[in-house]
């Protein structure tokens, strides 16, 4: 796979994909594609990167990595939340690096905390601010201007308990612009309270598949009844949409959601049994509500609350609030817990994932919910997935693959990532 015939570019193979058709081989292989990507698309976006409860005090920190990138994010003396690029304005070693249990299962994922950023090479020191504190040693360099080498800033928002980064805006003319989007969220997040959550466990993962095919996967459910047998249980999205019976229950079940959400935002309602288009032309970011079938308070293996309820929350029966961001983030968030789930491309065929699970910041684990109970459903879809997803890609290897066709009942908004996909190339 070296470098691409002529007319056969990046770019090119973008702009020749066919709607209705998945994605040709060497957009899924090719290593100058996976280069384009980071550029175009990665660099550009807003980026999930950590949630409130992993910065709650001053001086608490943590690392977030996207291919040669690295940023440094902070919670500073004044609370505020501020991101740089991870590197010493001396010769640019790292600053910080992740704990170790970050990239194990459990709950850590601070990369240290304390009043001051050290460089562990020459032991510059800078403020929580980013400011430059003391650098040691450079007495020989006469009127050193301190004030031009502190850390480097990275575009950084802090919205409803998570946390976003954008390494570089877009600045090129004609490209997408799409700054606002992000704070978007901030409204339909706010009742699920997760800046008063915290993790109650967080579980890393290194799939064999390229990020494209986590989020095909992620973007049908045609899959389920086969793929996903416990996250079925509790969802209309999964049944026949086209039956007017199913259709009526999803529309009891949402009026009776939005009952109990007693006027707390919302955002946009879908009952479940219609197609939700995300993608939707031009927007990278949703929020949306949808309800849980009878007998389901959250998303559980039987349907019996997990854990208390969180946020502003006075009923469990306020359905499941789902964030999507595209390219790195999505999110279920049910009245007593949330998980979020966090992509990074780790090269061509291959994304690290983090999952994430938070409660209700005063709920005690082992009183007032069981692990077992509270990672059961999305640890098994979660697996589920990424394992369908090694499939694919595995599949799309071979050199007899042609793109196929795609469903226009089941993967409709399978075809309108591919379209953002060729618009963020272009």
């Amino acid at each position: 796979m070296g470098g691409a015939p002529a007319g056969r570019g990046p770019r090119a193979l973008a702009s020749r994909l066919v709607p209705g058709l998945s994605l040709e081989r060497d957009l899924h292989l090719a290593p100058e594609v996976y280069r384009l990507e980071l550029e175009r698309i990665w660099r550009p976006a807003w980026l999930f990167a950590a949630h409130t409860a992993e910065l709650r005090r001053p001086g608490e920190r943590t690392v977030f990595d996207v291919g040669d990138d690295s940023v440094l994010i902070v919670r500073g003396e004044d609370g505020e939340v501020r991101a740089f690029h991870n590197l010493c304005r001396h010769r640019g070693t790292r600053l910080a690096e992740p704990f170790e249990e970050h990239r194990r299962a459990g709950a850590g994922a601070s990369a240290g905390t304390g009043s001051f950023v050290r460089c562990p090479y020459h032991q510059w020191a800078y403020r929580l601010d980013g400011s430059l504190a003391a650098c040691g040693g450079m007495e020989d360099l006469e009127g050193l201007d301190r004030g031009t080498y502190g850390l480097l800033p990275v575009e950084c928002a802090e919205l409803g308990g998570l946390i976003f980064v954008r390494l570089e805006p877009p600045a090129e003319p004609g490209r997408p612009q799409r700054p606002a989007e992000v704070h978007e969220l901030a409204p339909p997040l706010s009742p699920q309270g997760l800046g008063r959550a915290k993790v109650a466990y967080r579980q890393s993962y290194v799939v064999a598949a390229g990020w494209k095919i986590l989020w095909e996967n992620n973007r049908e459910c045609w899959h389920c009844h086969l793929g996903h047998p416990e996250y079925i249980k509790s969802h209309f999205d999964t049944l026949d949409t086209g039956s007017p019976a199913v259709r009526e229950r999803a529309r009891r079940r949402t009026a009776a959601m939005l009952s109990a959400l007693g006027g707390l935002p919302a955002g946009d309602v879908f009952d479940g049994a219609g197609l939700s288009l995300f993608p939707s032309p031009g927007h990278s970011w949703s929020a949306h509500r949808t309800p849980l079938v009878e007998g389901y308070a959250t998303e559980s293996l039987d349907g019996a609350p997990l854990a208390p309820l969180m946020g502003d929350y006075q009923s469990y029966d306020v359905g499941v609030l789902r964030l999507r961001g595209l390219p790195n983030f999505w999110c279920h968030a049910s009245a007593d817990h949330a998980v979020t789930t966090r992509l990074v491309p780790a090269g061509v065929e291959r994304t690290e994932v983090v999952v994430t699970w938070l409660v209700d910041e005063g709920a005690v684990e082992g009183r007032d919910y069981s692990l077992d109970r509270l990672l059961l459903v999305w640890r098994r879809t979660s697996e589920q997935d990424w394992a369908l997803c090694e499939r694919n890609q595995r599949g799309v290897r071979s050199p007899a693959y042609v793109p196929g066709p795609l469903s226009g009942r089941h993967e409709a908004n399978v075809t309108a990532f591919h379209e953002w996909y060729r618009e963020m190339l272009a």
